[in-house]
């Protein structure tokens, strides 16, 4: 993306961290620079004090008591970034860099950090310049902030460790070099303000909350084509239903399954002298299930939102006193229920899906030829992926086990408690990936059920839908390498596709006012 956004500290949107997420360039609001002027200032007027205050002239975490001499500030936070780089594992996906960089640079320009300017322009270099650091994905237990990641980025800003240039694998000096940068020699404070924070945790949750937005946008498109291929009722979407209990996802989920189906000549054929009482709750129990989901993800969306415009570094510096007060924003327990609520949504989303896709090959549920092939026996239809569907439904059952029930003591039990934010939010993009298959496949299994009803069609909306996957993907006459439809029908639910000219008609995940 070429675009450039100017973020203000404190008030940044959802929808700028997505375009940041999505490779927008950023830039800081210039308005900024008084209040992280007037916070450099105060750790300077603290260190000339000479007064003992943690983070500033004293050791970390069970080390604070060791008084560190003036002499000895920069190579303090230099030893803090490099010792604290222990991260293990792949490295970070380069979006997921680059957010957790904008959430860096937005908190530290709030003031509140004691950063100089140069430092922060270097952090903002990085993101104007396109310089993602190979940040190793595992290693933080979520408090005291994200250490081990965000000292991988801090390292990268002295001239250790690598980083990715144009797709290149550098040494970071050679990175930084090429782009007429030269390294921080940090000041005091810097370096533990630089790698104190909830910035991975919550880049990680955030990115998982864009992916399970989209595929909840694509499950609730190929969930009303469900309908239509069972030949299913749209009575349970009524509005008086679901407006008598009250509950906000599920009259929303409810309006848009109407109005995909709005219009469908399938719907009709049935509506009259139908011998069936009740559809399968996968079908009739949709605005329950995906409206729950919808609230739960609502939620998480607003904590998120508030997290990523906060200050979570430790001390933090207040310039009208001239203080640094040491407390606990760096414990990522907020991010670590966020993470939690979004797993079991992306987990149901899934399950029902599956559960739909389940229903649709049994000829006894759905009045279809078995595994929606017209030969069965001779050929298998879709009868393997519906299996591969719930082996990924149950992968993300044992995936969405909450993380923030757990607690392990580091840096001998001065950290006695930590909020486990990190992988629990790093989880989610694999879930969100299992799930965007499981939809993909009811996604081929529902277009299959539909032509079988031809020359009947659906609604326009979901023809259109229809008309997308053929595309691609024909309809399985005999069996094929199944794997390729598979892929193309992934691709259309991960990319947006399914969505695409139904902005109006699928609920929105914004932060409740």
């Amino acid at each position: 993306m070429s675009t450039t956004l100017t973020l203000q500290p404190g008030a940044v949107t959802l929808a700028q961290w997505r375009a940041i997420h999505d490779g927008a360039r950023v830039r800081l609001d210039p308005a900024s620079a008084a209040a992280v002027l007037r916070s450099a200032q105060t750790v300077a007027d603290i260190v000339a004090k000479g007064a003992p205050v943690y983070g500033i002239n004293t050791g970390f975490g069970k080390l604070a008591s060791v008084r560190i001499e003036r002499e000895d500030l920069e190579t303090l936070q230099r030893n803090i970034v490099l010792s604290h780089a222990a991260g293990v594992g792949e490295p970070m996906p380069a979006a997921v860099v680059r957010l957790m960089m904008a959430l860096k640079l937005t908190s530290l320009a709030q003031g509140a950090s004691g950063i100089r300017p140069q430092t922060l322009a270097l952090l903002e270099a990085f993101l104007q310049h396109d310089i993602v650091p190979v940040i190793p994905c595992q290693g933080s237990v979520g408090a005291s902030g994200d250490l081990a990641p965000l000292s991988h980025l801090a390292s990268v800003m002295i001239g250790v460790g690598e980083a990715f240039v144009g797709g290149e694998r550098l040494p970071a000096a050679d990175a930084l070099a090429r782009l007429g940068l030269a390294p921080l020699v940090l000041g005091a404070k810097e370096g533990l303000a630089l790698l104190n924070g909830t910035q991975y945790s919550t880049a990680y949750a955030l990115s998982g909350l864009f992916a399970i937005t989209t595929v909840f946008h694509a499950a609730l498109v190929t969930g009303a084509l469900s309908v239509e291929a069972a030949k299913g009722s749209d009575t349970p979407f009524d509005p008086r239903i679901h407006s008598i209990r009250g509950q906000r996802g599920q009259i929303a989920t409810a309006a848009t399954l109407r109005t995909l189906m709005q219009g469908s000549a399938i719907r009709e054929s049935h509506r009259d002298n139908d011998v069936r009482v009740q559809d399968p709750y996968c079908l009739r129990c949709q605005p329950q299930v995906m409206g729950a989901a919808f609230d739960v993800m609502r939620q998480a969306a607003t904590t998120l939102a508030i997290e990523a415009n906060g200050v979570s570094d430790n001390p933090l510096v207040f310039t009208d006193t001239n203080e640094a007060l040491s407390g606990g924003n760096f414990h990522a327990e907020p991010v670590a229920f966020a993470a939690d609520m979004l797993a079991m949504a992306i987990c149901e989303i899934g399950s029902i899906s599956e559960r739909r896709t389940a229903m649709l090959v049994d000829p006894a549920l759905s009045g279809l030829p078995a595994f929606l092939t017209p030969k069965p026996g001779l050929n298998s239809g879709f009868m393997i992926p519906q299996v591969t569907a719930a082996a990924l439904v149950s992968e993300n059952k044992q995936r969405a086990y909450p993380a923030s029930v757990d607690s392990i003591p580091t840096s001998a039990n001065q950290e006695d408690h930590v909020s486990m934010a990190a992988h629990g939010a790093r989880r989610l993009l694999a879930m969100a990936e299992n799930a965007a298959n499981v939809v993909g496949i009811e996604l081929l299994a529902a277009a299959q059920g539909c032509d079988f009803h031809a020359p009947l069609r659906s609604s326009d909306a979901l023809e259109a839908v229809r008309a997308c996957l053929r595309a691609q993907v024909p309809t399985l006459q005999d069996d094929r390498y199944f794997h390729p439809d598979m892929v193309a029908a992934t691709t259309l639910v991960r990319s947006g596709a399914l969505a695409q000219g139904l902005a109006g008609v699928l609920p929105q995940v914004e932060p409740l006012a």
